[in-house]
């Protein structure tokens, strides 16, 4: 299925934190949307692999959206190199999407301007034809490469080049966020004994996260906005788009 806007990030639940609302806008008109995570999130303090992809089609219930992948690079250790890129590739060919959005370029988690880094560039290199690649069945497939690649802002704050009105969409979002039960806060799961609370399991990070949105929505005279970082200036024909 060709997509309009496909959402790449390092971690399962990267996505429902910085872009879940935008995400559930485009397809509430219309627009085909897919999420790709790149890895399991096997290094995170709390949940396991197996679970976290539970939590992962869970959320992807949540928000809607039928298409979520999991390219299984190796949590922490990933690279932007061939390697790495020659993995992605294949999706961005699949589904053809016309966006893409992904990880903020720099960012309390190392994983998350890597993962910025090598998305951006495997979204160039898949649209060169001397590069390779096959489908799951084996043919050839041909050269893609979206006209836009738009990052996400995460835990720290970046000026972002454009915010998205996602007022009616936001108890949606943190509704899918709460389908990622081992990893925010839901009094309902039951911690191992050896899973501590962790930096994002504290009620403390959600009104963290609804104060983001709350700041980016005050910027543009909204209540909730989530903010987007391009590395291309954007136009537009006339300015009927802001009438």
């Amino acid at each position: 299925m060709k997509l309009d806007i496909l959402a790449i990030a390092a971690h399962p639940d990267d996505v429902e934190l910085s872009c879940a609302g935008t995400l559930l806008s485009q397809i509430e008109q219309g627009k085909k949307v897919g999420i790709l995570d790149l890895t399991r999130g096997e290094l995170g303090t709390r949940g396991t692999p197996k679970g976290r992809i539970q939590e992962a089609h869970d959320a992807a219930a949540v928000l809607g959206i039928k298409i979520r992948d999991n390219v299984g690079l190796a949590d922490g250790f990933f690279r932007n190199d061939e390697q790495h890129q020659l993995a992605i590739i294949p999706y961005i060919r699949k589904y053809q999407p016309d966006i893409v959005i992904t990880n903020a370029v720099d960012d309390r988690h190392p994983d998350h301007g890597r993962a910025a880094q090598l998305v951006y560039e495997s979204c160039f290199y898949s649209g060169l034809r001397m590069i390779e690649t096959l489908d799951d069945q084996g043919n050839p497939q041909l050269p893609w490469r979206p006209r836009l690649v738009f990052h996400f802002i995460q835990d720290r704050f970046m000026k972002p080049d454009f915010v998205v009105d996602i007022t009616p969409y936001h108890e949606k979002k943190m509704e899918a966020m709460l389908a990622f039960r081992s990893q925010f806060h839901v009094p309902e799961y039951k911690a191992t004994v050896d899973e501590p609370q962790s930096y994002i399991s504290t009620p403390e990070f959600f009104d963290f996260i609804k104060a983001r949105a709350e700041e980016m929505g005050h910027a543009i005279g909204v209540k909730y906005g989530e903010g987007f970082v391009t590395r291309r200036m954007l136009g537009v024909q006339d300015l009927s788009v802001f009438l």
